[in-house]
Protein backbone atom coordinates (compact mmCIF):
# COMPACT_ATOMS: atom_id res chain seq x y z
CA UNK A 1 0.00 0.00 0.00
CA UNK A 2 1.36 3.33 -0.55
CA UNK A 3 2.14 5.61 1.76
CA UNK A 4 -0.61 8.52 2.61
CA UNK A 5 0.68 11.61 1.36
CA UNK A 6 -0.36 15.43 -0.28
CA UNK A 7 -2.44 15.90 -2.99
CA UNK A 8 0.64 15.63 -5.89
CA UNK A 9 1.55 18.97 -7.01
CA UNK A 10 1.72 18.85 -10.96
CA UNK A 11 3.63 21.84 -11.85
CA UNK A 12 2.62 23.94 -15.23
CA UNK A 13 3.81 27.21 -15.49
CA UNK A 14 4.16 29.16 -18.70
CA UNK A 15 5.89 32.74 -19.37
CA UNK A 16 2.45 34.51 -20.16
CA UNK A 17 -0.51 34.54 -22.55
CA UNK A 18 1.65 36.70 -25.31
CA UNK A 19 4.54 33.92 -25.26
CA UNK A 20 2.84 31.99 -27.53
CA UNK A 21 4.62 29.88 -30.47
CA UNK A 22 4.94 32.31 -33.17
CA UNK A 23 5.77 29.89 -36.53
CA UNK A 24 7.92 32.77 -38.31
CA UNK A 25 9.60 33.11 -34.57
CA UNK A 26 10.27 29.54 -34.50
CA UNK A 27 12.15 29.55 -38.14
CA UNK A 28 13.80 32.65 -37.48
CA UNK A 29 15.43 31.90 -33.90
CA UNK A 30 16.80 29.35 -31.41
CA UNK A 31 13.92 28.10 -29.08
CA UNK A 32 12.75 29.71 -26.15
CA UNK A 33 11.75 28.42 -22.91
CA UNK A 34 8.37 29.16 -22.44
CA UNK A 35 7.31 26.83 -19.40
CA UNK A 36 8.28 23.25 -17.63
CA UNK A 37 6.44 20.42 -15.55
CA UNK A 38 7.56 18.67 -12.78
CA UNK A 39 6.30 15.26 -11.62
CA UNK A 40 6.48 12.52 -9.07
CA UNK A 41 6.79 9.06 -10.94
CA UNK A 42 7.51 5.93 -8.79
CA UNK A 43 7.84 2.70 -9.73
CA UNK A 44 6.72 -0.30 -6.97
CA UNK A 45 10.12 -2.24 -8.29
CA UNK A 46 9.77 -3.24 -3.69
CA UNK A 47 7.29 -5.58 -4.94
CA UNK A 48 10.31 -8.13 -6.14
CA UNK A 49 12.67 -6.39 -3.84
CA UNK A 50 14.63 -5.60 -7.13
CA UNK A 51 17.58 -2.84 -6.32
CA UNK A 52 17.29 -3.95 -2.78
CA UNK A 53 20.92 -4.25 -0.98
CA UNK A 54 22.26 -3.89 2.23
CA UNK A 55 21.05 -0.23 3.35
CA UNK A 56 17.88 -0.20 1.08
CA UNK A 57 16.04 -2.77 1.93
CA UNK A 58 12.76 -1.92 -0.37
CA UNK A 59 13.24 0.61 -3.18
CA UNK A 60 10.70 1.66 -5.42
CA UNK A 61 12.99 3.17 -7.92
CA UNK A 62 11.43 6.88 -8.41
CA UNK A 63 12.17 10.13 -11.12
CA UNK A 64 11.32 13.47 -10.35
CA UNK A 65 10.55 14.20 -14.06
CA UNK A 66 11.01 17.69 -15.81
CA UNK A 67 9.88 19.13 -19.01
CA UNK A 68 11.03 22.42 -20.55
CA UNK A 69 8.46 23.69 -23.18
CA UNK A 70 9.43 25.45 -25.35
CA UNK A 71 8.43 28.49 -28.52
CA UNK A 72 9.35 25.79 -31.33
CA UNK A 73 6.21 23.52 -31.65
CA UNK A 74 6.89 19.96 -30.44
CA UNK A 75 10.29 20.48 -29.39
CA UNK A 76 10.86 19.84 -25.64
CA UNK A 77 13.61 19.09 -22.68
CA UNK A 78 12.97 16.61 -20.59
CA UNK A 79 15.33 15.29 -17.49
CA UNK A 80 14.79 13.72 -14.31
CA UNK A 81 16.82 12.93 -11.21
CA UNK A 82 16.95 9.44 -9.29
CA UNK A 83 15.52 8.50 -6.17
CA UNK A 84 14.41 5.39 -4.32
CA UNK A 85 10.60 6.28 -3.17
CA UNK A 86 9.48 8.44 0.25
CA UNK A 87 10.73 12.25 -0.89
CA UNK A 88 10.64 11.79 -4.65
CA UNK A 89 7.72 14.44 -4.25
CA UNK A 90 10.61 16.63 -2.59
CA UNK A 91 12.85 16.62 -4.78
CA UNK A 92 10.29 17.66 -7.41
CA UNK A 93 9.19 20.60 -5.12
CA UNK A 94 13.13 21.75 -5.62
CA UNK A 95 13.08 20.91 -9.61
CA UNK A 96 10.11 23.55 -9.59
CA UNK A 97 12.19 25.78 -8.40
CA UNK A 98 15.05 25.84 -10.26
CA UNK A 99 13.10 25.02 -13.20
CA UNK A 100 11.24 28.62 -13.16
CA UNK A 101 15.26 30.27 -13.16
CA UNK A 102 14.52 28.82 -17.12
CA UNK A 103 11.87 30.55 -17.95
CA UNK A 104 12.25 33.36 -20.77
CA UNK A 105 15.45 32.10 -21.76
CA UNK A 106 16.58 31.08 -25.12
CA UNK A 107 18.43 28.13 -25.31
CA UNK A 108 21.03 29.77 -27.06
CA UNK A 109 21.65 32.38 -23.86
CA UNK A 110 22.43 29.44 -21.28
CA UNK A 111 24.73 27.45 -23.97
CA UNK A 112 26.89 30.02 -25.09
CA UNK A 113 28.05 30.66 -21.55
CA UNK A 114 26.40 27.32 -19.98
CA UNK A 115 29.04 27.09 -17.04
CA UNK A 116 27.65 30.45 -16.21
CA UNK A 117 24.26 29.59 -16.05
CA UNK A 118 25.32 26.16 -14.76
CA UNK A 119 27.11 28.78 -11.75
CA UNK A 120 23.33 30.53 -11.82
CA UNK A 121 21.86 28.10 -11.31
CA UNK A 122 23.80 26.37 -8.15
CA UNK A 123 24.72 29.72 -6.90
CA UNK A 124 21.12 31.24 -6.14
CA UNK A 125 21.69 33.22 -2.97
CA UNK A 126 18.90 31.52 -1.37
CA UNK A 127 18.56 27.96 -2.82
CA UNK A 128 22.48 27.29 -2.40
CA UNK A 129 21.71 27.61 1.20
CA UNK A 130 20.39 24.27 1.32
CA UNK A 131 22.87 22.79 -0.52
CA UNK A 132 25.25 24.02 -1.38
CA UNK A 133 25.89 21.80 -4.48
CA UNK A 134 24.69 18.59 -2.88
CA UNK A 135 21.56 17.14 -1.35
CA UNK A 136 18.49 17.56 -2.64
CA UNK A 137 19.13 20.88 -4.08
CA UNK A 138 21.67 19.05 -5.98
CA UNK A 139 19.65 15.90 -7.67
CA UNK A 140 17.15 18.32 -8.15
CA UNK A 141 19.52 20.72 -10.49
CA UNK A 142 20.52 17.44 -12.64
CA UNK A 143 17.20 17.01 -13.40
CA UNK A 144 17.24 20.40 -15.23
CA UNK A 145 19.87 20.65 -16.21
CA UNK A 146 19.67 17.46 -18.01
CA UNK A 147 16.60 18.95 -19.46
CA UNK A 148 18.42 21.43 -20.85
CA UNK A 149 21.24 19.17 -22.21
CA UNK A 150 18.29 17.30 -24.10
CA UNK A 151 16.50 20.28 -25.72
CA UNK A 152 20.07 21.12 -26.73
CA UNK A 153 20.67 17.90 -28.52
CA UNK A 154 17.26 17.59 -29.84
CA UNK A 155 17.96 21.14 -31.52
CA UNK A 156 20.69 20.27 -33.34
CA UNK A 157 19.70 17.19 -34.15
CA UNK A 158 22.59 14.72 -32.58
CA UNK A 159 22.45 12.37 -29.44
CA UNK A 160 24.23 14.16 -27.20
CA UNK A 161 27.52 11.88 -26.85
CA UNK A 162 27.71 13.11 -30.55
CA UNK A 163 26.86 16.73 -29.50
CA UNK A 164 29.55 16.96 -27.01
CA UNK A 165 32.18 14.97 -29.61
CA UNK A 166 31.60 17.58 -31.99
CA UNK A 167 32.44 20.39 -30.07
CA UNK A 168 36.11 22.16 -29.96
CA UNK A 169 37.80 21.46 -27.01
CA UNK A 170 37.80 25.22 -25.69
CA UNK A 171 33.81 25.00 -26.29
CA UNK A 172 33.35 22.06 -24.16
CA UNK A 173 36.33 23.50 -21.12
CA UNK A 174 33.34 26.21 -21.87
CA UNK A 175 30.86 24.28 -20.88
CA UNK A 176 32.50 23.45 -16.63
CA UNK A 177 32.61 25.48 -13.46
CA UNK A 178 36.44 25.56 -12.81
CA UNK A 179 35.30 26.52 -9.48
CA UNK A 180 37.41 24.52 -6.59
CA UNK A 181 39.54 22.79 -9.08
CA UNK A 182 42.69 24.80 -9.69
CA UNK A 183 44.26 22.96 -6.99
CA UNK A 184 44.14 19.73 -8.60
CA UNK A 185 43.86 20.34 -12.73
CA UNK A 186 43.78 23.86 -14.95
CA UNK A 187 42.72 24.31 -17.88
CA UNK A 188 45.68 24.15 -19.47
CA UNK A 189 45.98 20.69 -18.41
CA UNK A 190 42.12 19.80 -19.91
CA UNK A 191 42.84 21.15 -22.97
CA UNK A 192 46.40 19.74 -23.54
CA UNK A 193 43.98 16.35 -23.04
CA UNK A 194 40.86 17.33 -24.99
CA UNK A 195 42.83 18.56 -27.87
CA UNK A 196 45.11 15.53 -28.20
CA UNK A 197 41.82 13.61 -28.29
CA UNK A 198 40.25 15.41 -30.46
CA UNK A 199 43.02 15.08 -32.76
CA UNK A 200 42.39 10.94 -33.46
CA UNK A 201 38.91 10.86 -32.37
CA UNK A 202 37.76 10.21 -36.29
CA UNK A 203 39.28 6.63 -36.40
CA UNK A 204 38.65 5.38 -32.28
CA UNK A 205 34.89 6.30 -33.09
CA UNK A 206 34.40 4.31 -35.99
CA UNK A 207 35.95 1.66 -33.94
CA UNK A 208 33.91 1.89 -31.10
CA UNK A 209 30.59 2.39 -32.52
CA UNK A 210 31.70 -0.89 -34.29
CA UNK A 211 32.21 -2.76 -30.60
CA UNK A 212 30.42 -1.65 -28.50
CA UNK A 213 31.08 -0.04 -24.66
CA UNK A 214 31.75 -2.86 -22.07
CA UNK A 215 29.25 -3.41 -19.52
CA UNK A 216 28.68 -5.31 -16.52
CA UNK A 217 25.43 -6.68 -14.79
CA UNK A 218 23.99 -6.06 -11.38
CA UNK A 219 20.96 -8.03 -12.26
CA UNK A 220 21.59 -11.19 -10.26
CA UNK A 221 23.18 -9.76 -7.28
CA UNK A 222 20.23 -8.00 -5.53
CA UNK A 223 20.31 -8.76 -1.08
CA UNK A 224 16.86 -9.36 -1.58
CA UNK A 225 17.05 -12.61 -4.27
CA UNK A 226 16.91 -16.43 -2.78
CA UNK A 227 19.97 -18.47 -3.69
CA UNK A 228 18.08 -20.22 -6.46
CA UNK A 229 17.58 -16.99 -8.18
CA UNK A 230 20.83 -15.91 -7.80
CA UNK A 231 22.03 -19.18 -9.32
CA UNK A 232 19.62 -18.87 -12.59
CA UNK A 233 20.06 -15.28 -13.33
CA UNK A 234 24.09 -16.39 -13.56
CA UNK A 235 23.75 -18.48 -15.97
CA UNK A 236 21.41 -16.64 -17.81
CA UNK A 237 23.86 -13.86 -18.01
CA UNK A 238 26.77 -15.56 -18.98
CA UNK A 239 24.24 -17.08 -21.94
CA UNK A 240 24.07 -13.76 -22.76
CA UNK A 241 27.67 -12.91 -23.05
CA UNK A 242 28.32 -11.46 -19.25
CA UNK A 243 31.83 -11.19 -18.34
CA UNK A 244 31.47 -9.54 -14.83
CA UNK A 245 29.03 -9.91 -12.11
CA UNK A 246 28.23 -7.49 -9.50
CA UNK A 247 26.13 -8.34 -6.29
CA UNK A 248 25.35 -6.31 -3.43
CA UNK A 249 27.39 -7.50 0.48
CA UNK A 250 27.54 -5.70 4.05
CA UNK A 251 24.50 -7.12 6.10
CA UNK A 252 25.63 -10.40 7.11
CA UNK A 253 29.03 -12.00 6.79
CA UNK A 254 28.60 -15.97 6.56
CA UNK A 255 25.24 -14.51 4.10
CA UNK A 256 27.89 -12.40 2.06
CA UNK A 257 30.14 -15.69 2.07
CA UNK A 258 27.60 -18.16 0.84
CA UNK A 259 26.43 -15.90 -1.99
CA UNK A 260 29.70 -15.00 -3.02
CA UNK A 261 30.59 -18.83 -3.35
CA UNK A 262 27.60 -19.03 -4.79
CA UNK A 263 28.37 -16.70 -8.03
CA UNK A 264 32.06 -17.83 -8.31
CA UNK A 265 30.87 -21.61 -8.65
CA UNK A 266 28.62 -20.21 -11.19
CA UNK A 267 30.56 -17.55 -13.23
CA UNK A 268 33.84 -19.64 -12.88
CA UNK A 269 37.61 -18.51 -12.25
CA UNK A 270 38.00 -16.66 -15.59
CA UNK A 271 34.86 -14.11 -14.97
CA UNK A 272 34.85 -11.41 -12.70
CA UNK A 273 33.51 -10.30 -9.56
CA UNK A 274 32.24 -7.00 -7.80
CA UNK A 275 30.68 -6.30 -4.39
CA UNK A 276 28.82 -3.07 -2.94
CA UNK A 277 28.81 -2.35 0.19
CA UNK A 278 26.17 0.90 -0.08
CA UNK A 279 27.85 2.31 2.73
CA UNK A 280 27.30 -0.09 5.65
CA UNK A 281 30.59 -0.16 7.15
CA UNK A 282 32.86 1.65 9.18
CA UNK A 283 36.53 2.27 7.86
CA UNK A 284 37.36 -1.10 10.39
CA UNK A 285 34.95 -3.05 9.72
CA UNK A 286 35.13 -2.84 6.26
CA UNK A 287 38.36 -3.91 6.33
CA UNK A 288 38.21 -6.78 8.10
CA UNK A 289 34.94 -8.05 5.73
CA UNK A 290 36.63 -8.09 2.96
CA UNK A 291 39.78 -9.63 4.12
CA UNK A 292 37.19 -12.24 4.88
CA UNK A 293 35.59 -12.17 1.41
CA UNK A 294 39.09 -11.44 -0.23
CA UNK A 295 39.32 -15.92 -1.19
CA UNK A 296 36.52 -15.00 -4.08
CA UNK A 297 38.83 -12.44 -5.92
CA UNK A 298 36.83 -9.48 -5.91
CA UNK A 299 37.50 -6.47 -8.87
CA UNK A 300 36.62 -3.97 -6.12
CA UNK A 301 34.36 -3.23 -3.02
CA UNK A 302 31.95 -0.33 -3.85
CA UNK A 303 30.94 1.95 -1.85
CA UNK A 304 32.60 0.21 1.52
CA UNK A 305 31.70 3.28 3.78
CA UNK A 306 30.15 6.92 3.99
CA UNK A 307 30.14 8.22 0.99
CA UNK A 308 32.09 11.73 2.39
CA UNK A 309 34.42 9.98 4.23
CA UNK A 310 37.59 10.48 2.09
CA UNK A 311 40.44 9.82 4.29
CA UNK A 312 38.36 6.57 5.44
CA UNK A 313 38.16 5.26 1.76
CA UNK A 314 41.75 6.26 1.48
CA UNK A 315 42.63 3.98 4.19
CA UNK A 316 40.31 1.33 2.86
CA UNK A 317 42.41 1.64 -0.38
CA UNK A 318 45.55 1.31 1.18
CA UNK A 319 44.73 -1.35 3.55
CA UNK A 320 42.95 -3.73 0.43
CA UNK A 321 45.50 -2.95 -2.31
CA UNK A 322 47.83 -5.96 -1.17
CA UNK A 323 44.87 -8.24 -1.72
CA UNK A 324 44.27 -7.26 -5.42
CA UNK A 325 41.01 -5.66 -4.45
CA UNK A 326 40.17 -2.31 -5.61
CA UNK A 327 38.10 0.63 -3.85
CA UNK A 328 35.20 1.74 -5.95
CA UNK A 329 32.74 5.12 -5.40
CA UNK A 330 30.86 7.58 -6.48
CA UNK A 331 27.31 6.71 -6.82
CA UNK A 332 26.59 8.92 -3.93
CA UNK A 333 29.92 11.46 -4.17
CA UNK A 334 27.95 14.79 -3.92
CA UNK A 335 29.39 16.84 -6.53
CA UNK A 336 32.86 17.51 -8.16
CA UNK A 337 34.86 18.33 -5.53
CA UNK A 338 34.59 15.13 -3.29
CA UNK A 339 35.52 13.57 -6.33
CA UNK A 340 38.44 15.98 -6.37
CA UNK A 341 39.67 14.61 -2.95
CA UNK A 342 39.07 10.91 -3.27
CA UNK A 343 41.50 11.21 -6.74
CA UNK A 344 43.55 13.35 -4.82
CA UNK A 345 44.19 11.17 -1.69
CA UNK A 346 44.23 8.22 -4.01
CA UNK A 347 41.30 6.59 -1.72
CA UNK A 348 39.88 5.29 -5.23
CA UNK A 349 40.62 2.36 -8.23
CA UNK A 350 37.45 2.93 -9.77
CA UNK A 351 36.08 6.47 -9.98
CA UNK A 352 31.76 5.83 -10.60
CA UNK A 353 30.39 9.23 -11.76
CA UNK A 354 26.34 8.91 -11.51
CA UNK A 355 24.21 10.98 -13.86
CA UNK A 356 21.89 12.58 -11.54
CA UNK A 357 23.88 12.66 -8.04
CA UNK A 358 26.12 15.64 -10.31
CA UNK A 359 24.83 18.19 -11.59
CA UNK A 360 24.46 17.18 -14.96
CA UNK A 361 27.04 16.73 -17.98
CA UNK A 362 28.63 20.03 -17.21
CA UNK A 363 29.56 18.76 -13.68
CA UNK A 364 30.35 15.15 -15.31
CA UNK A 365 33.05 16.77 -17.71
CA UNK A 366 34.94 18.27 -15.08
CA UNK A 367 34.78 14.70 -12.77
CA UNK A 368 35.92 12.77 -16.23
CA UNK A 369 38.76 15.28 -17.02
CA UNK A 370 40.09 14.85 -13.43
CA UNK A 371 39.61 11.21 -13.20
CA UNK A 372 41.98 11.16 -16.56
CA UNK A 373 44.65 13.04 -15.21
CA UNK A 374 45.02 10.82 -11.83
CA UNK A 375 45.03 7.58 -14.05
CA UNK A 376 41.83 6.01 -12.35
CA UNK A 377 39.37 4.59 -14.96
CA UNK A 378 35.70 6.04 -14.81
CA UNK A 379 33.41 3.32 -14.07
CA UNK A 380 29.80 4.98 -14.34
CA UNK A 381 26.89 4.06 -11.80
CA UNK A 382 23.82 2.91 -13.57
CA UNK A 383 20.29 0.90 -13.31
CA UNK A 384 17.62 2.72 -11.44
CA UNK A 385 15.36 4.89 -13.74
CA UNK A 386 17.22 6.41 -16.88
CA UNK A 387 20.36 5.62 -15.39
CA UNK A 388 21.40 3.50 -18.37
CA UNK A 389 20.27 5.71 -20.66
CA UNK A 390 22.06 8.64 -19.18
CA UNK A 391 25.00 6.50 -18.94
CA UNK A 392 24.71 5.56 -22.71
CA UNK A 393 25.94 8.82 -23.48
CA UNK A 394 28.31 9.92 -20.76
CA UNK A 395 31.02 6.24 -21.61
CA UNK A 396 31.21 7.52 -24.99
CA UNK A 397 32.22 10.83 -24.42
CA UNK A 398 34.93 9.72 -22.22
CA UNK A 399 36.02 7.14 -24.65
CA UNK A 400 36.52 9.06 -27.12
CA UNK A 401 37.22 12.57 -25.87
CA UNK A 402 38.68 12.63 -22.14
CA UNK A 403 40.17 8.86 -21.08
CA UNK A 404 40.86 8.39 -25.48
CA UNK A 405 39.83 4.22 -24.73
CA UNK A 406 37.57 1.92 -23.14
CA UNK A 407 40.11 -0.68 -22.08
CA UNK A 408 40.29 -1.05 -18.35
CA UNK A 409 36.39 0.18 -17.73
CA UNK A 410 33.00 -1.36 -18.01
CA UNK A 411 29.62 0.78 -16.95
CA UNK A 412 26.87 -1.13 -15.10
CA UNK A 413 23.44 -1.96 -16.57
CA UNK A 414 20.62 -3.34 -15.00
CA UNK A 415 17.69 -4.55 -17.28
CA UNK A 416 15.05 -2.61 -15.41
CA UNK A 417 12.49 -0.16 -16.51
CA UNK A 418 13.52 0.45 -19.83
CA UNK A 419 10.30 -0.05 -21.33
CA UNK A 420 9.21 3.21 -20.10
CA UNK A 421 11.43 5.40 -22.59
CA UNK A 422 10.91 6.04 -25.97
CA UNK A 423 14.77 5.67 -26.44
CA UNK A 424 16.00 3.51 -24.27
CA UNK A 425 19.55 1.72 -23.81
CA UNK A 426 20.67 -0.67 -26.16
CA UNK A 427 23.39 -3.69 -25.17
CA UNK A 428 24.14 -6.37 -26.97
CA UNK A 429 26.88 -8.65 -26.12
CA UNK A 430 26.95 -7.05 -22.82
CA UNK A 431 28.33 -3.77 -24.73
CA UNK A 432 26.45 -0.93 -24.45
CA UNK A 433 26.30 0.59 -28.11
CA UNK A 434 25.81 4.47 -29.10
CA UNK A 435 22.68 5.90 -28.66
CA UNK A 436 21.32 7.07 -32.42
CA UNK A 437 18.38 9.55 -31.40
CA UNK A 438 18.23 13.12 -31.16
CA UNK A 439 18.77 14.08 -26.88
CA UNK A 440 19.32 12.49 -23.47
CA UNK A 441 17.45 9.12 -24.40
CA UNK A 442 15.34 9.99 -21.58
CA UNK A 443 12.02 10.96 -22.76
CA UNK A 444 9.32 8.72 -20.66
CA UNK A 445 7.05 7.51 -23.04
CA UNK A 446 3.05 9.54 -21.91
CA UNK A 447 1.31 6.55 -20.65
CA UNK A 448 4.05 5.40 -18.18
CA UNK A 449 4.20 8.70 -16.93
CA UNK A 450 0.28 8.75 -16.49
CA UNK A 451 0.23 5.40 -15.31
CA UNK A 452 2.66 5.37 -12.32
CA UNK A 453 2.03 9.12 -11.32
CA UNK A 454 2.59 8.89 -7.37
CA UNK A 455 -0.38 8.48 -5.71
CA UNK A 456 -3.07 9.13 -8.79
CA UNK A 457 -1.97 7.17 -11.59
CA UNK A 458 -3.49 4.33 -12.12
CA UNK A 459 -1.40 1.59 -10.73
CA UNK A 460 -1.10 3.52 -7.53
CA UNK A 461 -4.43 4.25 -7.31
CA UNK A 462 -5.00 0.09 -7.94
CA UNK A 463 -3.03 -0.60 -5.00
CA UNK A 464 -5.00 2.04 -3.02
CA UNK A 465 -7.95 -0.04 -3.63
CA UNK A 466 -9.21 -2.56 -1.22
CA UNK A 467 -8.62 -5.77 -2.68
Amino acid sequence: MPRKTEKPRTFLVHAGADDRPNPDTQRMNAPRILGFTCEDIRFPTSDSLDGSDAMHQDPDYSAAYVVLRTDHEGLEGHGLTFTIGRGNDVVRDACALLAAMCVGRSLNDITSDFAGFWRELTSDSQLRWLGPEKGVIHIATAAVINAIWDLWAKHAGKPLWKLVCDLEPEEVLSLIDWRYLSDAMTKDEALVILRENKRTMPEREAALLKTGYPAYTTSAGWLGYDDDKIRRLCREGMAASWSHFKIKVGADLEDDRRRCRIVREEIGPERTLMVDANQRWDVDEAIHWMRELAEFRPLWIEEPTSPDDVLGHAAIAKSLAPLGIGVATGEQCQNRVVFKQLLQARAIAFCQIDSCRLGGPNEILAVLLLAKKFGVPVCPHAGGVGLCEYVAHLIFIDALYVAGTCEGRVAEFVDHLHEHFVDPCVVVDARYQAPTAPGYSITMKPASLEAYRFPDGEVWRARARPT
